[in-house]
């Protein structure tokens, strides 16, 4: 009973979840809203508000079904989140099995044996002095630890946080999939968006090598002029090929994404005039973030394990008490087994103490405080990284705007550049150079501003990932709280 009683302490810290970082903001000026570009997706002001909380399906504010669908299909059938999440199965029922350390451990067990014991040489067992005899023994078996030091506690506190640092993980491994389709398939249509491009210029080259082919054979151009529209075709179809690759390639990646085979990729094709840029975007506050972010939570539930190590490690080093009991029959018959004066029962306890391990014992718990400063260092790190992401997307999102809104006046101004060299070079006014100079600068202005318009859909998807991606808002992600 004495240890029984005592056995409401616990060796070793008690964890304590670490304070808010003091920071007030992400990025070193104040971000409000973007700049907005006239006449071309994706050109809309994005707003940014601050303290705003994030929705648990954020993907739906791109407002394109097919993309909604497409993530569901991941998040049901992708073979690395399915495994993260048995992952966590094996982690849940690791911690509930250190519950039982708890609760007395009960064992029952049966042996029949048939002996012949040497005649004369050794007395024999049975009463009956029979030298050949059947032994029958049924036995209950119970033993207990009192958890005197709390090294039960210790270790199914450790299990309980590994369990959620493993549910973190999870759901970190959710969100990156999540983001990492919205940006396959703003990928997959910028690259469409550039082989279209690409291909329309080609139609533009390959027309002009047959008017210059014509006028060649009549005697209005230079064969130095057909050459070099022939080598600036030559260009232009070179730079397809990669485009293509990297398309199919991207193709690939989204039906491997949703778990399908590459051959089995979606039959819906995405082009980025599709997904509306969502305007308004939520920015959670840097107290918050902490308590948002999956990896961060992580790092902290590895703290916590790491703590309760150090009480495991402690409480191995103190004596260990543990409790037995036994209660059977033995008989020489079975119809013998339960009847009068064949029982038998023991009870006993034991102390256990380490006297000498060689340094064992001492080395193994200044390695889990030293464990617990790395994960300490490691939850810093997580932090540090996590408030620079935000701050990283915070500014490419602003940077994004005005890249888009410069691509769209190199754009503009590289079509009014062409027409107006076209038209001069076919009347005559304008040497054949300058026009293959407008067709070069033309063809790099448009897939220019495709690129600009994807960098804002893809880096729009990374910050709802950076700030934690709402994951606080799904019923299935929150069971485990």
């Amino acid at each position: 009973m004495a240890c029984l009683l005592s056995a409401g302490c616990a060796v070793g810290p008690d964890f304590k979840k670490p304070a808010a970082p003091d920071a007030g903001d992400y990025a070193s000026h104040p971000l409000a809203t973007t700049v907005a570009t006239e006449g071309v997706f994706g050109g809309e002001a994005q707003r940014f508000v601050k303290g705003s909380d994030i929705a648990g399906d954020w993907w739906t504010l791109f407002h394109s079904k097919p993309l909604n669908d497409l993530i569901e299909q991941s998040l049901a059938n992708n073979a690395d989140l399915k495994a993260a999440q048995a992952a966590l199965l094996v982690a849940r029922e690791n911690a509930l099995a250190g519950r039982g350390a708890f609760y007395p451990a009960v064992s029952a067990s049966f042996s029949a044996s048939r002996e012949k014991d040497a005649s004369g040489s050794l007395a024999p067992v049975p009463s009956n002095n029979a030298s050949l005899y059947n032994l029958f023994t049924p036995q209950l078996s119970i033993s207990y630890a009192p958890d005197l030091f709390g090294l039960n506690r210790r270790t199914l506190e450790s299990l309980q946080a590994q369990e959620q640092a493993v549910r973190f993980q999870t759901i970190a491994a959710q969100i990156t999939l999540s983001t990492n389709v919205v940006a396959a398939v703003v990928q997959e249509a910028s690259l469409q968006a550039q082989v279209d491009a690409t291909r329309e210029l080609i139609g533009i080259n390959t027309h002009m090598v047959e008017i210059l082919r014509y006028q060649l054979a009549k005697g209005y151009a230079a064969r130095l002029d057909l050459a070099a529209q022939e080598a600036q075709l030559a260009q232009v179809q070179a730079s397809l090929p990669p485009l293509l690759k990297q398309l199919i390639q991207q193709q690939h990646l989204v039906a491997v994404l949703a778990g399908r085979f590459p051959n089995q990729a979606p039959a819906e094709k995405f082009e980025l005039g599709s997904l509306q840029l969502p305007q308004e975007l939520p920015v959670s506050l840097p107290s918050e973030l902490v308590a948002q972010r999956p990896d961060v939570l992580q790092a902290e539930a590895n703290m916590h394990a790491a703590s309760a190590q150090i009480g495991v490690a402690t409480a191995n080093r103190l004596p260990n008490i543990s409790l037995t009991a036994n209660v059977g029959s033995t008989a020489l018959a079975m119809s013998q087994v339960f009847k009068s004066g064949t029982g038998f029962w023991n009870l006993a306890t034991a102390i256990t103490a380490p006297v000498f391990q060689g340094g064992t014992l001492l080395h193994q718990e200044r390695a889990a405080k030293a464990a617990y400063v790395e994960a300490a260092e490691q939850y810093r790190s997580t932090v540090l990284t996590a408030f620079q992401n935000v701050a990283d997307t915070l500014t490419a999102l602003e940077q994004d705007a005005e890249g888009l809104k410069t691509a769209a006046a190199a754009a503009d101004a590289a079509k009014v550049t062409l027409d107006l060299s076209q038209r001069q070079w076919q009347s005559g006014y304008a040497a054949y150079l300058s026009l293959l100079g407008a067709e070069q600068a033309y063809q790099q202005a448009r897939i220019g501003l495709v690129q600009a318009q994807a960098n804002r859909y893809a880096d729009t998807a990374a910050l709802f990932q950076a700030l934690g991606g709402g994951w606080w808002k799904r019923a299935d992600l929150t069971q485990g709280e």
